[in-house]
């Protein structure tokens, strides 16, 4: 297979089916959903701890006596604020709340990397079968199972080469330097030598992470172990280098065309749009390229045949589809919408309780929040942050739903939070309630199917439901979130366009 052919190859074999595919995507937007769980156990740990001590009260009360912003242009009285401040806050920070949210967050960060392992392998193995003309959703399930303990081994061996090459070259160059300075005396020179020992270790870096990128495919490709997978990766980099070369090119082309992008967008204060982007099209493309120069590597591969329709007939197609698959969910599931707006109204009325000790102390303003609003810039990151929390709250639920109900309760929760400080309630409501009416059910709508996808993933791990049949829920959850997508869009457009606006009459 000629390089452009793998760009042709996997281009196609996206198109041609990307519900079997992208699920897994969405799913790996997702882990970070799943793994902040962990940090909200620790978080309610802390509070109940706090609570019951009384410490919080304390806090509260020392807090509701502060002013809630420090004297203008009086350095004295702001460094007394501060002081105070600070010692309204110290009896929240016990040894065993620290203790406690240490531990939380190095739990999360755990979770969170078996996690990628898995859902890696299951992305990778997707790709391998999509390519080859297979269901890719099946294999996927199939390669999280097999192969996330070598993807989780390979993280770790690329870990360690990076502390051995950083100890290596550091160790290398400290010695440089000292006989520079020993054999020359010129501290100009023995800043060379350094500056040279920064450029080797950075150099070594990038050779491990190339060796590493190939790992992983051979892990699914070969069925091999962690170690073997390197040495494959190196056989495949050394016989095939222009292809490996050409990954590396559009990878690194990816990453920077990525963050220029981002740069560019945070100007006009879009910064959502390039994470979904990424998430649904950029890391597909190099995953199926990479598969497929490896993959082709071991034994040959045919190009898929084009998509028969045009791209401009399948999205609208799939659009078409996402509607009518949003429609037959939200009429067959009652019970399960019922669950998720009980689940927000909850998370509002806590947090509407919670913060009651600050009102008058603290204070939100939606027109200051509004203040150098961009119309158009505003209404494509509200869709793309709204649709990116509806897709990864949908899928974190495959985890016997708990990210999905603690990912609507916290919605609510500060919902609640900002409604009761809101210094103009009235106005609050007049903004929200144009894209509010469309916002706030698609929001739920995902939570209820995260909540399903729950009850499918329970049903797969106790074997009441096979590969095949997750396989056609996670891609009907997909199509539903398309349709999400589309309330959403619609939302983002009002909320950008009108919502800032319209309400100015009134108040």
């Amino acid at each position: 297979m000629r390089l452009s052919e793998s760009v042709t190859a996997a281009a196609r074999t996206l198109r041609n089916r990307p519900t079997d595919l992208l699920p897994l995507y969405v799913l790996s937007a997702a882990v970070p959903t799943i793994g902040r769980v962990v940090t909200f156990l620790g978080l309610a740990v802390v509070y109940l701890r706090l609570a019951a001590s009384g410490r919080l009260a304390t806090a509260r009360e020392d807090l509701a006596a502060l002013e809630s912003e420090p004297p203008a242009n009086d350095p004295d009285a702001v460094a007394e604020w501060s002081e105070n401040l600070f010692s309204a806050l110290e009896p929240l920070f016990t040894p065993g709340t620290t203790a406690v949210l240490i531990l939380a967050v190095l739990l999360t960060v755990a979770v969170i990397v078996v996690l990628y392992a898995g859902v890696t392998a299951g992305r990778l193995a997707a790709c391998r079968a999509r390519l080859r003309g297979e269901r890719g959703l099946v294999a996927g399930i199939a390669g999280v199972r097999r192969y996330w303990l070598s993807i989780l081994g390979l993280y770790l061996l690329e870990i360690l080469a990076w502390i051995g090459v950083t100890i290596g070259v550091g160790v290398l160059a400290s010695l440089a330097t000292g006989v520079t300075v020993a054999g020359v005396g010129d501290p100009i020179v023995a800043a060379f030598v350094g500056l040279l020992g920064g450029l080797l270790w950075l150099v070594a870096v990038l050779v491990v992470r190339a060796l590493f990128a190939f790992a992983p495919v051979a892990v699914v490709v070969d069925g091999v172990g962690a170690f073997r997978s390197v040495r494959h990766a190196a056989g495949f980099v050394r016989r095939r280098l222009s292809g490996a070369v050409f990954y590396y090119v559009l990878a690194v082309a990816a990453a920077v065309g990525s963050a220029v992008a981002a740069g560019v967008l945070s100007l006009v204060s879009v910064t959502a749009l390039v994470p979904l982007v990424g998430t649904l099209l950029v890391f597909p493309v190099l995953d199926l390229i990479k598969t497929g120069l490896y993959a082709d590597y071991r034994d040959p591969l045919a190009i898929p045949a084009p998509a028969e329709r045009s791209l401009a007939s399948q999205f609208a197609g799939g659009l078409r589809r996402g509607w009518a698959e949003l429609a037959a969910f939200v009429r067959g599931r009652p019970g399960l919408h019922a669950l998720a707006v009980a689940t927000g109204l909850a998370g509002f009325g806590m947090g509407w309780v919670a913060i009651a000790p600050f009102e008058g102390t603290l204070e939100a303003s939606i027109a200051a929040r509004l203040e150098g609003h961009r119309p158009l810039g505003a209404a494509v990151e509200f869709f793309a942050n709204n649709w990116t929390v509806a897709l990864t709250t949908a899928f974190g639920g495959v985890v016997l739903a708990v990210p999905a109900v603690v990912s609507i309760w916290f919605n609510g929760l500060m919902l609640g939070i900002y409604g009761r400080l809101e210094a103009d309630p009235a106005e609050l409501l007049a903004f929200v309630a144009p894209h509010g009416v469309l916002e706030i059910p698609a929001i739920f709508v995902a939570g209820a199917l995260g909540i399903r996808l729950g009850v499918v993933g329970w049903r797969a791990w106790r074997g009441g439901l096979g590969r095949d049949g997750l396989a056609d829920e996670l891609e009907g959850a997909f199509r539903v979130l398309v349709g999400v997508g589309l309330l959403l869009a619609v939302a983002g457009l009002i909320e950008g366009l009108v919502s800032p606006y319209y309400y100015r009459v009134l108040f």
